[in-house]
């Protein structure tokens, strides 16, 4: 199955989520099972009502859109969850000084799991400050870098 592009299909919707004070965070459709999934997030998170009234709002744009060209589809609407990596700038920017969880494809300094706070991004790289060490990484070396999350 084919799709038009993420950058079409956010453009459709981008309007209303705005409106209803959303951020898309990511758009992602699956060509083998048909599904396209829109994940967004509040200030104060998402629940199981801000993505019904969003999916109820977006879907005759979609529709008009036409974005399986035809074919069936379906439509997610999905909170990224609290492990989800960065991607934007953006993602990177909000969480300037807070806790992060790094995980590198090659060890750094013996380690491919750091732990820190987020002191700096730069667009090529981020700064993260340890216990013992403040590292800059070049995003090229990172697998993975989203909030840490604590249990406590």
């Amino acid at each position: 199955m084919q799709f038009k592009s993420v950058v079409e299909i956010q453009s459709a919707v981008e309007n209303i989520a705005e409106d209803m004070n959303i951020e898309i965070v990511d758009v992602v459709f699956e060509n083998k099972t048909g599904v396209l999934t829109i994940f967004i997030d509040t200030k104060n998170g998402v629940d199981l009502d801000t993505c019904e009234k969003f999916h109820q709002a977006i879907d005759i744009p979609l529709d008009e859109l036409d974005p399986s060209f035809g074919a069936p589809y379906t439509l997610n609407v999905s909170s990224p969850g609290l492990d989800r990596p960065f991607k934007t700038q953006r993602d990177f920017e909000r969480n300037l000084e807070k806790e992060v969880e790094v995980k590198l494809y090659a060890p750094l300094k013996g380690k491919k799991l750091i732990e820190g706070i987020l002191t700096g991004f730069d667009g090529n790289s981020v700064t993260v400050k340890t216990d013992k060490d403040e590292l800059k990484i070049s995003l090229n070396k990172i697998a993975k870098i989203n909030k840490a999350i604590k249990f406590e």
